[in-house]
């Protein structure tokens, strides 16, 4: 089969840093190919991913009115040139306008929350030829009040090479590993690692501009280098596997609707317990009490990390394996890419 993946055009796949979806476009390039698929990518130009053809976006941005015109003019070119049997995009809805008249089968993922109006009006212009995956039952549920044929796909981890850790020390530190921004709950993590009284490492982006900006100069760096509190910036492949293995916990108390979280099944993948908040994916990610706790308040999560001694590092690992994993995840898109051809 010829598997045509489109990605964002604002980073490379797989990405230096940051850049969960093309991290996960990269593997599942990667396992196409190992299964004898032809793979092209459409993405940023410097993109190295794994693929038969890459075809680089002309636009650098995903929101500017001139490039996202050149880049589903860019798009067409691709799918004449490729000549795929499935097209499966990762980027934007508005990219595949300029394919209306082909008849081949379309896939359009969302890794958050979709937009109805931009969704009802492609499910029409398309019809039949374009179905919809979300990357957690939350984002599907979204998503089918505007209409389509919309199916939940988890998103992957390479459990090869996140290393599973069948124990830590009693003094292992408690992980914050996200986005600095306020929805993550990194005053969460704090507050909850200072009245358990456990070191927190925190990892992550800052957001330079905005109320993130604020957040983090006001909010979280006076309390950095004090009381077991540490702070490491961004980590890239190696250091996040290193740094999820030691972890007693990684705790992200979100405070909003997550749509799935790489980071959880990365975590479950290294053996690690998650502690998070019960909103979004985090119930289809983390069974409470068995991989880990969902709390509501501080408090609660102060006492989950008490708890800690009860989860099995080995069914947090099997967790990821099962359901998370590279292979399993794969094998359901292909299985959606057979079912959407049989449509037409």
């Amino acid at each position: 089969m010829r598997i045509l993946l489109t990605a964002d055009a604002e980073l490379p796949v797989p990405p230096k840093l940051y850049g969960g979806i093309e991290r996960i476009i990269h593997l599942l390039a990667r396992r196409f190919g190992e299964l004898r698929h032809d793979v092209g990518l459409v993405a940023h130009r410097d993109s190295t991913g794994a693929c038969n053809r890459l075809f680089p976006w002309p636009g650098a941005t995903s929101t500017n009115h001139g490039d996202c015109l050149r880049n589903a003019v860019a798009l067409r070119s691709a799918v004449a040139d490729f000549d795929p049997h499935v097209i499966h995009s990762f980027s934007r809805l508005l990219w595949l306008l300029s394919l209306k008249t082909d008849r081949r089968p379309k896939i359009m993922s969302y890794q958050r929350e979709p937009t109805a109006r931009t969704v009802a009006w492609s499910h029409r212009w398309h019809g039949h030829r374009l179905s919809f995956t979300g990357c957690s039952k939350s984002i599907c549920e979204r998503g089918q009040r505007a209409g389509g044929d919309w199916t939940a796909i988890p998103n992957c981890v390479d459990t090869h090479t996140l290393t599973f850790v069948s124990s830590v020390p009693d003094d292992a530190p408690l992980v914050f590993l996200s986005r600095i921004e306020r929805i993550k709950g990194v005053h969460n993590a704090i507050a909850i690692a200072r009245q358990s009284g456990r070191r927190l490492v925190i990892a992550g982006n800052v957001i330079e501009h905005g109320e993130s900006a604020r957040y983090f100069r006001e909010e979280i760096k006076p309390q950095l280098g004090r009381d077991g509190i540490e702070f490491v910036g961004p980590v890239d492949d190696a250091q996040k596997n290193k740094l999820l293995g030691q972890a007693a916990a990684l705790v992200v108390p979100i405070e909003w609707e997550e749509p799935f979280g790489i980071v959880f099944a990365e975590a479950l993948a290294c053996g690690t317990p998650v502690i998070s908040s019960p909103r979004g994916a985090l119930p289809e990610i983390v069974r409470h009490g068995v991989d880990g706790f969902l709390v509501n308040d501080v408090a609660s999560g102060a006492a989950a990390v008490a708890k800690l001694g009860q989860i099995s590092r080995g069914n947090c690992r099997q967790r990821a394996e099962s359901q998370f994993g590279l292979e399993v995840v794969a094998e359901k898109y292909l299985a959606l890419y057979e079912r959407a051809s049989e449509v037409l």
